[in-house]
């Protein structure tokens, strides 16, 4: 088979190679391609020409525009920096009440106070605050030692068994482990405080128990949680009639909470955040619990 034979159904020539019978055809590549080809060669030598380019030994090629994206998010930077500066100022200058009721400012707050809540408390507490087992939820939850606005900036300055000098102090005593009940004694008292969120653990079994269980909590936990066991905001000890457990609420949760006692910790942030930062997740803390009152009281109703 010759290299210029022409094939009789197409009209082109083939390349001379022939398998099986089947002649090769010698087609030309379609002319689209070759545009697209130029075109795409077209482009790229005028962006290598306009825009910044190819290396040069300790610098480059900056183009014919002068582009430089560097220079230009270093200006952004600048920009967004003046920009905070002077909600930053307000934040820092004003208190607490003052910011609460400026709704700009609060806008700002809550999408600021989102940012550093997730970069510093959203591990212990979750990104929603409800909290995880041995964190408590703080978004609905009483506040162990108040939710006044100065007490929270307190708490969040100094944390809670913190390094701070004046950190806020708690300790649940461990009544079983340290001797100072029997593990029959614990249990007893384990099933009053467990009646006490749910009534429906009371049976003609164990009412007897759970008598003897009151009498312990008079004898060794008034002091701290209260005769009423609704807690007491000036030891920081926990409302034990409520649905919000911060170590678990079942029996035998509450057993071990008991037996072995519990020492919680959180950071003393004043140590590790600006003070504008630590108003800052103040602020979008009462926001947050205050929008989820008013979503349960508007469930409730």
């Amino acid at each position: 088979m010759s290299v210029g034979e022409r094939d009789p159904f197409t009209g082109h020539q083939t390349t001379g190679h022939e398998w099986n019978g089947i002649k090769e055809l010698n087609t030309p590549v379609p002319k689209p391609v070759y545009f697209f080809l130029i075109t795409m060669g077209v482009f790229a030598l005028g962006w290598t020409l306009l825009m910044p380019s190819w290396p040069y030994g300790t610098g480059y090629f900056k183009g014919l525009l002068g582009v430089d994206q560097k220079q230009a998010v270093a200006r952004s930077i600048e920009e967004a920096t003046a920009q905070r500066a002077s909600w930053m100022i307000r934040i820092e200058k004003e208190d607490l009440a003052q910011i609460q009721s400026d709704t700009d400012l609060m806008r700002t707050v809550r999408e600021d106070g989102r940012t550093l809540f997730g970069d510093n408390c959203a591990a212990c507490h979750g990104a929603n605050a409800r909290g995880n087992k041995g964190f408590p939820n703080i978004a609905e939850s009483p506040m162990l030692w108040g939710d006044n606005p100065q007490t929270v900036l307190q708490t969040v300055t100094a944390g809670i068994n913190g390094a701070d000098p004046n950190t806020r102090v708690s300790q649940m005593l461990a009544f079983g482990r340290d001797g100072m009940l029997t593990q029959e004694q614990v249990s007893q008292l384990a099933g009053f405080v467990t009646s006490l969120s749910d009534a429906a653990t009371i049976t003609d079994t164990n009412k007897e128990d759970i008598a003897k269980g009151k009498d312990l909590f008079a004898t060794n936990c008034v002091a701290c949680h209260g005769k009423d066991a609704k807690g007491l905001v000036e030891s920081g000890a926990p409302n034990l009639t409520d649905q919000y457990w911060i170590y678990g609420g079942s029996r035998g949760d509450i057993y071990q909470t008991i037996f072995s006692g519990r020492q919680g910790h959180m950071p003393s942030w004043g140590a590790r955040l600006t003070p504008a930062q630590i108003k800052i997740i103040t602020l979008y803390l009462l926001d947050l619990r205050k929008n989820e009152a008013g979503t349960t009281a508007g469930g409730a109703s």
